[in-house]
């Protein structure tokens, strides 16, 4: 009969755990081939392409944050290279981060906390964009619920926190008597923990500012009233953790300037991420959301887990960009499984309070049908997060444009050098054009998007061209900006000095002109007004 029951318990927590990863990875792979790549995802498609070697040496000038996820999409990209496969990982992610979070209610409270938290997950509009972005912090998501749970493991109430005797007499009482079963029951504790060390560094080496996530473990410990030889074990784990990351850290730092166009964050920024953590960006279902998740701060043990995930890391790296700004929600969006087991918690609670009488499958599919509720009210967010406008630009139409208007043979400037991106991700748009500022490709020259000619070559250059293309970003030709390094002013100054523009075209703010030169009596004419007919 205990066996039976048993094995009931165990066929529950694997529904449980399934339905939310299998509802994550349809929510994922809907409209997953959105006909174009936005800059950040081109980064990823051109730099895991190269080879390793180049790729290693990539990261000695930039992107060292990132140097794990393109080594890890190099072998992904090398089965077959495309928008979708690119993106493949970032769903297996998300499911599994889904799974995960399932599994963490199911060990904290019970089954049917875990379903709810783990689906909750599933609708959340912020969690399906990021599974289909073609970055790591999917996968950064899943290492930090991944972690959590190993915690939530190693401080299991038989052996762990909750424990007021030593490590020795807990694994006595859970495993029975015997230095032998003593001896392997701490073994096996010792395991999870240096596991748990593990999956914290790999998640760390992804993206370091996940290293919060031991800031709201530690919280935890707090909470929890954790023994001594508890955090001495977390201590050792987490400081293994610490090492493996500081050697990314100190690279990572050089190359600060990455990340200066951060803009400091403010309540309107807290207002957003809790708007996102809460399913939705207003009305009834993110106040019941809130509501539940008040209720949800008194379920104990849950409570102890989920708040401070949810909490600590956004709070902690909000108040660290007061002095320098490093906070975006993407970074932190490990942090967001701790919303829905808050929200599943409170509901539990409620749940226990009105429905004494109601038979517990009743209860729970009751949760699971106010969740696909909330994700018919969430329906038209999802469908505007799976369109090419929800993103900063799409590079796939401006390189259409280049190829309907530029011919073959055409020198182009890019202004600045990183415009050279969307040649980079859609070569089709510039097959045949002459790069005419360009001395050595990325992958030869270990930059992400070429090395360019110095200002005396560049002036050769432009010395023999009477018709050329200008491709700028929204922020390139505007009289306000100019560029300190001398390759760039020059393009700027050289083609309006000796250029006037002929025909003008725009993608997603992406300026293409035509320029022709200038006559020796002519004056400049207003960009975009020439009465010249375009070029075809």
């Amino acid at each position: 009969m205990v066996c039976g029951r048993s094995q009931k318990t165990a066929r529950t927590r694997v529904l449980a755990v399934a339905v939310p990863a299998a509802v994550m990875s349809a929510v994922g792979l809907w409209g997953l081939d959105r006909g174009g790549m936005w800059r950040d995802e081109a980064v990823t498609f051109q730099v895991a392409r190269r080879t390793v070697p180049q790729i290693w040496r990539l990261l000695h000038e930039v992107d060292a944050v990132h140097g794990l996820y393109y080594l890890f999409m190099h072998v992904v990209l090398a089965v077959r290279p495309g928008e979708v496969v690119l993106r493949l990982p970032s769903v297996c992610g998300a499911a599994a981060t889904a799974a995960l979070v399932a599994a963490l209610g199911a060990r904290l409270a019970r089954p049917r906390v875990g379903l709810w938290a783990g689906l909750l997950y599933a609708v959340t509009p912020l969690a399906g964009h990021y599974a289909q972005e073609g970055r790591s912090y999917a996968l950064v998501a899943a290492g930090g619920a991944g972690a959590t749970l190993l915690l939530a493991r190693a401080l299991d109430e038989r052996g762990g926190a909750h424990a007021d005797a030593d490590e020795d007499a807990a694994a006595e009482a859970e495993a029975g008597a015997g230095d032998g079963t003593v001896a392997r029951a701490k073994s096996s504790r010792s395991r999870v923990w240096w596991v748990y060390g593990g999956v914290v560094a790999v998640t760390c080496l992804l993206h370091e500012l996940a290293v919060l996530v031991l800031c709201a473990h530690a919280l935890t410990l707090v909470l929890l009233r954790a023994p001594r030889r508890v955090w001495g074990a977390w201590a050792r784990a987490a400081g293994a953790a610490v090492v493996a990351l500081l050697p990314l850290a100190l690279v990572s730092s050089g190359q600060s300037q990455q990340v200066e166009w951060l803009p400091v964050p403010d309540w309107e920024s807290a207002e957003r991420l809790l708007r996102n953590f809460a399913a939705g960006p207003g009305g009834p279902v993110f106040w019941g959301c809130l509501a539940l998740m008040a209720l949800g701060l008194t379920a104990g043990r849950t409570a102890a887990f989920a708040a401070p995930l949810m909490i600590v890391p956004p709070a902690f790296l909000m108040l660290l960009s007061q002095v320098k700004p490093l906070y975006h929600d993407r970074y932190v969006l490990y942090a967001l499984a701790g919303a829905p087991l808050l929200i599943a918690a409170g509901a539990d609670r409620l749940a226990a309070i009105a429905g004494r009488k109601a038979h517990r499958w009743a209860v729970a599919a009751a949760g699971a049908l106010a969740v696909g509720l909330v994700f018919l009210d969430l329906l038209p967010l999802h469908r505007e997060y799976r369109t090419l406008a929800h993103r900063p630009d799409d590079l796939a139409a401006v390189s259409a444009l280049t190829a309907r208007e530029v011919r073959p043979g055409d020198p182009v400037l890019f202004l600045p050098s990183l415009g050279r991106r969307t040649a980079l991700a859609y070569p089709k748009g510039f097959r045949g054009v002459r790069d005419l500022a360009l001395r050595a490709p990325g992958p030869e020259s270990g930059t992400l998007y070429g090395s360019e000619v110095g200002p005396r070559e560049l002036q050769r250059r432009l010395a023999s061209v009477n018709r050329l293309w200008v491709l700028a970003e929204p922020y390139a030709l505007r009289s306000r900006w100019f560029p300190g390094e001398p390759t760039e002013r020059l393009k700027l100054v050289a083609v309006e000095e000796r250029f006037v523009p002929r025909w003008e075209g725009e993608r997603d703010g992406v300026t293409l002109r035509l320029y022709v030169r200038r006559p020796a009596t002519a004056s400049l004419a207003p960009p975009g007004r020439s009465p010249s007919p375009a070029p075809r």
